[in-house]
């Protein structure tokens, strides 16, 4: 007699087998050379991760872009820098097309290498020779001219911050010849050759004027509006901090609150109220491109001594951080996974920069944030299996994304919620599934993931149904296919639900999220 356990009868469309097999060597499905690039992209940072090191990374993003064309490269780079708000893998992409279309290179280049930062984390990558070459070459050298003949004093000083390389470094490298003065006089002063230095321009004439009277043991009532960094070597006093901390930018006065606290900037009357205003200031908010997990970092790191009023002006930077977080209809069930793997940093491990919020705080933080906007929305949090957790929609993100990070810990099932609302019969109309997509715990080694079967339970009962799979680590894999009712989609930040939206109402075709990408236009912007 045959064996009905193992060739057991099952209702509904018959998924495709697997394709791949995961990190934990259970079966997968294997993203297009397109959308491995794309996830890459926009969730990995080049550091060690739960599965992957450092330099795996670096070998797989290298053998991509040989995989796709270097158009699809430059549309990546721009979404990954003005969609995913990425820093290293938009500069490691650009490195890419200096050795192999510069073409394309030019035509993205000031899209992606958009302020100083960028600039030099170009310039290193391309230097490294990680991405083919180590020399930058007559094209690529002329575009970090161009940006340096280009750039205000107030760019150029922003740039300065930093090393390998540093500015100067760069400047050495590529031997700019400026026309105006005030830059040839800057460029001198910058490596430290002999400069006019009544031809410097004011920001940086202040600035040598302030380092002057405070070797002479004059305190300056004003400070320059320099980087902060430029003047911490100097004795300030809290007055000088406040001035820092008024002429800060969004993101820099959300990432120096325990600096402020501890230089006394708080104490001084108006203060608190001041940054505060900043911090929730929906303009600055949006203007930073700031990223829902950087604000859920600041909020976890600011001290006992940063002002309650303070640490409530993040929560209200949070709500105006998620506004792109749509209102679905129908029954929305959002399944964030919370197991061991996810305790993991989620821009991975790096010696001296290693953020302090794990893929499992995105995780709780995205369910969070559906929830919000959602107030009806069922979160189901699963790890081995269902977690048991009663969340009120009322509560603020911040709360709602500390409960789920509190649970922790078991075995990856990423079948289990889909499981459990199969069995429940539910109404279903969208299932937002947030995860590293390291199943295993209802893992095989051939055949349909376990995943693919749940769902296909769940489609019997609610035939438009739709699935998203939001993918938070980089490791090319998924365990629900590619499918007109499945959306595989990398990120975590709030830009991430633009392409939900579209999903959900219908708006995306077959190619989905690598669709999207490739209506980027390349010409110049």
């Amino acid at each position: 007699m045959v064996n009905t356990q193992l060739f057991q009868t099952r209702q509904g469309q018959l998924a495709a087998a697997a394709t791949a097999l995961n990190h934990e060597g259970k079966a997968a499905y294997a993203f297009s050379p397109r959308h491995q690039l794309a996830q890459m992209a926009v969730t990995g940072c080049l550091s060690q991760t739960f599965y992957a090191s450092a330099d795996e990374q670096l070998e797989q993003l290298a053998n991509l872009v040989l995989a796709v064309d270097c158009r699809f490269t430059a549309q990546t780079a721009v979404y990954a820098r003005q969609r995913g708000y990425m820093k290293d893998m938009p500069a490691a992409l650009a490195a890419a097309l200096a050795v192999w279309d510069t073409a394309l290179l030019a035509q993205v280049f000031g899209r992606v290498i958009d302020n100083g930062k960028m600039l030099r984390n170009f310039v290193q990558i391309v230097r490294s020779g990680a991405m083919g070459r180590k020399s930058l070459g007559s094209a690529p050298k002329k575009l970090v001219q161009n940006w340096l003949l280009a750039a205000t004093e107030k760019q150029l000083l922003s740039a300065a911050v930093g090393n390998q390389p540093s500015l100067a470094d760069v400047v050495k490298m590529v031997h700019p010849r400026p026309q105006e003065a005030w830059r040839a006089a800057w460029f001198a002063w910058l490596i430290a050759k002999p400069f006019d230095a009544a031809a410097l321009p004011p920001i940086t004439q202040a600035f040598e004027r302030f380092k002057r009277d405070v070797a002479q043991g004059v305190t300056p009532s004003e400070l320059p509006d320099v980087p902060f960094q430029m003047l911490t070597a100097l004795e300030l006093n809290a007055q000088q901090w406040a001035q820092i901390a008024r002429g800060g930018s969004w993101q820099m006065v959300r990432q120096n609150l325990n600096t402020f606290a501890r230089h006394g900037v708080f104490e001084i009357q108006g203060m608190t109220q001041l940054i505060a205003s900043k911090l929730q200031d929906a303009d600055a908010v949006a203007k930073a491109r700031a990223m829902p997990y950087q604000l859920l970092s600041a909020y976890q790191a600011a001290g006992e001594q940063v002002p309650a009023l303070v640490r409530d002006a993040l929560q209200d930077a949070m709500e105006h951080a998620i506004a792109n977080v749509p209102r679905f209809a129908g029954a929305v069930v959002v399944c964030p996974d919370v197991s061991g793997s996810m305790s993991s940093a989620v821009t991975g491990y790096r010696a001296g920069a290693t953020t302090a919020v794990r893929c499992i705080d995105v995780a709780g933080l995205m369910a969070a944030a559906v929830l919000r906007k959602n107030s009806t929305a069922r979160v189901l949090p699963f790890e081995q299996k269902v977690v048991k957790l009663q969340l009120n929609g009322r509560d603020s993100v911040m709360t709602n994304a500390h409960k789920l990070a509190k649970i922790g810990g078991g075995g990856t099932n990423c079948s289990a919620p889909l499981k459990q609302l199969a069995d429940e019969k539910a109404r279903v109309d969208m299932v937002i599934l947030v995860s590293d997509n390291e199943s295993w715990v209802d893992g095989v080694r051939r055949g349909t993931t376990e995943t693919m079967l749940q769902w296909e339970r769940i489609k019997q009962r609610n035939p438009n149904a739709r699935l998203v799979c939001i993918d938070i680590q980089p490791y090319g894999t998924t365990q629900a296919m590619e499918r007109n009712d499945i959306l595989n989609v990398g990120g975590f930040s709030d830009a991430v639900f633009d392409v939900v939206a579209s999903f959900a109402e219908g708006r995306l075709g077959a190619e989905h999220w690598v669709g999207e990408i490739e209506k980027i236009a390349l010409e110049p912007q």
